[in-house]
């Protein structure tokens, strides 16, 4: 009944708010919830996995810009190689010791979902929530996290925030130097560099492209090149210019993962940076981080993502 309540809520506070030529409504079914944009999926947040992430995310016209599997197998295209990325998410391969990455004794677990609002400005609509989440390893919370999205409408162009914010349990905790992490997407198979039907490209904020920008240092990093309909789409992360050691350094691969990760000095192999990149939590401490996802239908320069890191940077 609850769950039924919050759904009617939110829908009439969404038909309230938006005016008629977006509508964005918020569906919740448990530790899951969905985001309609006209009445169609255009994400769904999943509390009930190992990691909680965003899949799928769908394109302008609707068409998938995250590999669907785990949770879809044997798509034409598609590899089934490394489980552990699915669709959008955040966590990091080296907590305490703990590998939150890949073991399936690390979890994190969604608590709650709340404070939903949905909103219209000018030519966009706008819907929000937070998760408060505990990242658990062998049934034991480490770390609390609470974790605000805010996915953005406008036109051709989505935008996703997530602002996180963490806080050790005990007396410390310790994210340890590793590639394996951190804020994370992986890509449909048409937008990777290499595979059977991969048509995709890689530039990074500094001009550097494809291959090289693994392990490199730059402002966002995107992911360009035509979708499974042969429409040109771009997947871009951007880091905020007040994260930690920003601007951070990027695990991006030839087969479409793109991560944001701000522990893996040592991992990238940085000799401009001295000393490892483990960083210490503290009681009494928290780490906030804010990123934007950023998906556009056109080209690399119709996306203007130059622009929308500026704006980003600007709280806007």
């Amino acid at each position: 009944m609850r769950t039924l309540n919050l759904t009617f809520a939110l829908s009439l506070l969404s038909a309230i708010s938006l005016s008629a030529d977006i509508a964005i409504n918020l569906k919740q079914e448990n530790k899951n919830l969905k985001v309609l944009v006209d009445g169609k999926l255009f994400t769904e947040y999943h509390g009930n996995t190992r990691v909680p992430c965003l899949y799928p995310l769908m394109s302008h016209s609707g068409t998938h810009l995250t590999r669907q599997y785990p949770f879809v197998k044997g798509v034409a295209g598609e590899k089934s190689d490394h489980p552990h990325h699915t669709g959008f998410w955040f966590t990091h391969g080296n907590v305490n010791g703990h590998d939150f990455w890949h073991k399936d004794d690390c979890k994190i677990v969604t608590r709650s979902l709340g404070e939903f609002k949905v909103s219209k400005h000018k030519d966009q609509a706008s819907a929000s929530f937070t998760a408060e989440l505990a990242w658990e390893a062998k049934g034991k919370p480490i770390l609390l996290e609470k974790r605000q999205y805010t996915i953005t409408i406008a036109g051709t162009t989505s935008h996703v925030d997530v602002t996180s914010s963490m806080e050790p349990v005990g007396d410390k905790v310790t994210f340890g130097d590793t590639k394996e992490g951190s804020f994370a997407i992986r890509t449909a198979p048409s937008l990777r560099l290499v595979g059977e039907v991969a048509k995709g490209k890689i530039t990074n904020s500094e001009g550097v492209k494809d291959n090289d920008a693994w392990g490199k240092r730059a402002r966002w990093v995107a992911y360009h090149g035509p979708d499974s309909a042969g429409t040109p789409q771009v997947i871009a992360i951007l880091d905020h210019n007040k994260n930690l050691r920003h601007p951070t350094w990027w695990h991006a691969r030839n087969y479409g993962l793109l991560t944001a990760n701000p522990f893996g000095i040592r991992a990238f192999r940085d000799n401009s940076v001295k000393g490892s990149g483990d960083f210490h939590l503290n009681k009494g401490q928290s780490l906030t981080q804010r990123y934007r996802l950023l998906l556009h239908e056109g080209s690399l320069e119709s996306s203007k993502i130059e622009e929308a890191w500026t704006s980003f940077a600007a709280g806007k």
